[in-house]
């Protein structure tokens, strides 16, 4: 199993999730987080400087049987990307085990 951690633009929220639906990832979790990113410089709206070093995000964690991964991956990269910088990132590491507590299922019948 995969544990795969994105963090996007918010504003790509909707179609990522809709993404990760059309191949069947249903469950994961998502929260609202604040990073510091490339982009130095700042924006100016009527005559206010704004800091855009400091970038609000959508972080998404995801765990994933291994047959899963590189289509999530791909999902992810898909829905998210802009080409401009502040795309986001994606984070892949292994998940050792996974349990429902509901119904006691483990592995990858918990992931379902």
């Amino acid at each position: 199993m995969k544990k795969i951690e994105a963090i996007i633009r918010k504003s790509k929220f909707e179609a990522v999730k809709e993404a990760l639906h059309k191949i069947e990832v249903n469950f994961f979790t998502y929260w609202d987080v604040t990073g510091v990113g490339n982009e130095k410089k700042g924006h100016i709206y009527r005559g206010i400087t704004y800091n855009t070093s400091d970038i609000p995000r959508r972080y998404l964690s995801i765990v994933v049987s291994d047959e899963f991964e590189e289509k999530t991956i791909r999902a992810l990269i898909d829905s998210a990307k802009t080409g401009e910088v502040g795309d986001g990132k994606i984070f892949v590491s292994n998940i050792q085990d996974t349990y429902r507590i509901r119904t006691e299922e483990k592995g990858n019948q918990a992931l379902l």
